[in-house]
């Protein structure tokens, strides 16, 4: 679904990427593992078109997209759930799911599928409420539903569990296997919290240094060379 061959970025005189190549395929969770400033919310930046990249390869479903606006990608089928969340503080829950579902059509992106309040059943009882009165738990499953709507085909998750109460772990990662399950979406899956990933994943990349230093199936991702890679 997603490949990315030797892609290289700059951020003023610093080499932030270096030769970075993975992919992600669909119907499977790919952990990117790694520790703080390391360049993982870089990479997932530049995969958007939030940053662009100075050289290398970026495909999507066999499309060459390294060029492409951030609109043009979310057109495509792509999603993306960053870090801190930024849901609309001011708007509320239903409208800012609403603005997940902006590629559409205007006569299209009116009603909510019944499956987002499946999925998250506490956002339905929260309907009328503003994105910024609610808790940093539920403004993360907000986050993840407003991605959802867009109907994507891959989406992308910056440490989904951070600051995040243990239900609400437990919450996310029963969604992130359930959309394994329907085995018609990529999941890429960026986490520093290594348990909650190794459930999840099948298989994992780490970055150390903007470089990728260690890859492989979910068999390998406990071993302690890797745990070792993650270490503080």
């Amino acid at each position: 679904m997603l490949e990315v061959k030797q892609i290289n970025q700059y951020y003023g005189g610093s080499h932030t990427l270096r030769g970075v190549s993975m992919d992600v395929r669909a119907g499977e969770c790919m952990a990117l593992l790694g520790r703080n400033g390391v360049g993982k919310t870089t990479l997932l930046k530049c995969l958007m078109g939030v940053l662009p990249i100075a050289s290398g390869s970026i495909t999507f479903d066999g499309q060459d997209i390294a060029r492409l606006p951030p609109h043009r990608r979310a057109g495509l089928g792509m999603a993306y759930v960053p870090q801190g969340r930024d849901i609309f503080a001011r708007l509320t829950v239903e409208e800012n799911i609403l603005m997940g579902m902006a590629r559409f059509p205007s006569s299209r992106a009116k009603a909510i599928k019944e499956e987002i309040y499946e999925l998250f059943p506490v956002l339905k009882s929260m309907l009328a409420r503003r994105g910024g009165d609610l808790s940093g738990g539920q403004q993360q499953q907000l986050a993840i539903a407003r991605a959802l709507v867009a109907e994507p085909r891959l989406i992308i998750l910056d440490e989904p569990t951070e600051g995040i109460q243990p239900s609400i772990i437990k919450d996310i990662g029963r969604v992130i296997q359930m959309l394994k399950g329907r085995g018609d979406i990529a999941i890429l899956l960026c986490e520093q919290y290594f348990d909650f990933a190794h459930e999840l994943a099948d298989r994992f990349v780490v970055l150390n240094r903007g470089e990728v230093v260690a890859q492989g199936e979910h068999a390998q991702m406990g071993s302690d060379d890797v745990r070792a890679l993650l270490a503080v």
